[in-house]
């Protein structure tokens, strides 16, 4: 399977949302990441969908995407050519015996402790995919109480068409 990675740039008005997540629903398609957001242009806002499939279906799945009224454009983000990021927040149980690891792993990995409590911390990661499971996996040995992920989010290395085409005007 294959996996895509499509910014959709709509029109921010109520029910965009449900449109675009009900086209995948109504025709069987999972979106394995979902992230929406407003854009520098007032009135448009940006989601970063991710699915898996094959070449078909996520061909499928761009032309039906495409068709919707709210739609102004579709860019694919491939690996080669993207930048992705996701946010994850995570909950660990802490005691003073086990604080100055877990310290220890977030440093590692340019993470960044954003709560402290006399049980807990609250850790915040952000990177590519890779990243985040491999914190994940070095703080399996602790309690991890909560997990918080965004999804995924990206932008295109360089200017895309989109960038030129505004610049012109």
């Amino acid at each position: 399977m294959e996996e895509l990675v499509l910014s959709i740039l709509v029109h921010n008005s109520s029910g965009v949302l449900t449109r675009v997540s009900g086209l995948f629903a109504r025709r069987g398609y999972n979106i394995d990441s979902l992230t929406v957001g407003t854009t520098n242009t007032e009135g448009v806002s940006r989601m970063t969908v991710v699915a898996h499939g094959d070449q078909q279906i996520l061909e499928q799945i761009e032309k039906q995407l495409r068709k919707l009224e709210d739609v102004i454009e579709i860019f694919a983000l491939p690996r080669s050519s993207s930048v992705y990021r996701e946010l994850v927040m995570v909950k660990v149980e802490a005691d003073q015996t086990t604080r100055a690891d877990i310290v220890s792993i977030v440093d590692i990995f340019r993470a960044k402790i954003v709560d402290v409590s006399p049980h807990s911390m609250v850790i915040e990661v952000t990177g590519n995919h890779g990243k985040v499971d491999g914190l994940l996996a070095m703080l399996d040995g602790f309690n991890i109480v909560e997990i918080v992920r965004t999804g995924l989010s990206g932008i295109a290395r360089g200017l895309s068409d989109f960038d030129i085409k505004k610049e012109d005007n």
